[in-house]
C-alpha cells in the first residue's frame, strides 16, 4: 500500500527535512510542522523545485504544547483529506549528567521526546482509528538499547521510553488496518549532533534517511538503521559491561 499524504514533525532540520524531500522525489504529498516556520518555508520552496506536483501544507507546532499537536494534525488531516502516515520526529538532545545542575536541559529533553511524543501518537492514532487504517511511525534512536552517560543519560532513557510505548501500540493494533513501526538510526549526521567530531559508522543524513524510508516502507514492528552495522551493533552493546560503555559518550 502506498501512504500518498504523509505527516511529518519536527521537518524544519535534520532527518525530518531530508525525508521530506526524498518524500517528494517519490510524488508523495506532505504535511510539515515545526517551531521555525521560516525554514519551513524554505522547505516547501526547495519541494516545489523538486516536485512542483506535490502538495505541501506547513504550519507551527511546538510539539511540548499539546494541545496545539491536536490541532494541527486535524487541521493537516483537512488540509490533506486525510492523513496516510505519521512520522514522530520531533526531538531533542539537551541534557547532562544527573545531580551537575542541569535539571531543566535534562527535564526538557525527556518531555520533548516521551511525554510529547505520547500527545504526538495520540493525536495521530484518533484519526486513524476513525479511518481505520494508517501507518504511525516512531524515530527512536540506537541508544534505546542501553543506558548512557553524561549528555546522552536522559535521551537514551527517553529513546526507550517510546521504543517501549510503540511495542505496547502494536500489541494495541495487533489485527487492526494500522500499522506502528519504530526506527532506531544509528550514527546520522544531522542538527542534534552536527558539533560532534568522532563517532564511529557516522554516515551523512541523505544515506541515513533514505535508509530510513526503506525500513518505513517495509511497515514492520522494530528496525536498526543502516542495518549494516546498527542491526548487529544494538545486540552487541546489549551484552557489553559498563566499564566499556562508559567510553562511549
Amino acid at each position: 500500500m502506498k501512504r500518498q499524504n504523509i505527516l511529518i514533525t519536527g521537518a524544519s532540520s535534520g532527518l525530518g527535512y531530508t525525508m521530506a524531500k526524498l518524500y517528494a522525489e517519490q510524488g508523495r504529498n506532505l504535511a510539515l510542522c515545526a517551531r521555525r516556520v521560516e525554514n519551513l518555508d524554505q522547505l516547501k520552496a526547495e519541494i516545489a523545485e523538486i516536485n512542483s506536483e506535490v502538495t505541501v501544507s506547513i504550519r507551527a507546532l511546538d510539539v511540548n504544547d499539546h494541545e496545539q499537536v491536536f490541532e494541527v494534525f486535524k487541521a493537516f488531516e483537512q488540509d490533506l483529506g486525510k492523513l496516510d502516515r505519521v512520522i514522530v520526529n520531533a526531538g531533542m538532545g539537551k541534557g547532562a549528567s544527573l545531580g551537575t545542575g542541569h535539571f531543566k536541559a535534562n527535564k526538557m529533553t525527556a518531555t520533548t521526546n516521551f511525554v510529547s511524543a505520547i500527545a504526538q501518537c495520540e493525536a495521530a492514532l484518533e484519526i486513524f482509528r476513525k479511518q481505520d487504517e494508517g501507518h504511525l511511525v516512531m524515530i527512536s534512536s540506537v541508544s534505546a538499547v542501553r543506558g548512557f552517560r553524561r549528555a546522552l543519560n536522559v535521551y537514551a532513557a527517553s529513546k526507550a521510553a517510546v521504543s517501549n510505548l510503540m511495542e505496547g501500540v502494536r500489541i494495541d493494533l495487533l489485527n487492526s488496518n494500522i500499522q506502528a513501526t519504530t526506527i532506531h538510526p544509528g550514527f546520522i549526521r544531522s542538527e542534534i549532533n552536527e558539533d560532534v567530531e568522532k563517532v564511529p559508522f557516522m554516515v551523512d543524513t541523505q544515506t541515513g534517511c533514505k535508509a530510513i524510508l526503506a525500513a518505513i516502507e517495509k511497515e514492520g514492528g522494530s528496525y536498526f538503521v543502516p542495518a549494516w552495522p546498527w542491526a548487529l551493533m544494538a545486540r552487541v552493546i546489549k551484552l557489553l559491561p559498563l566499564s566499556t560503555l562508559k567510553g562511549f559518550s
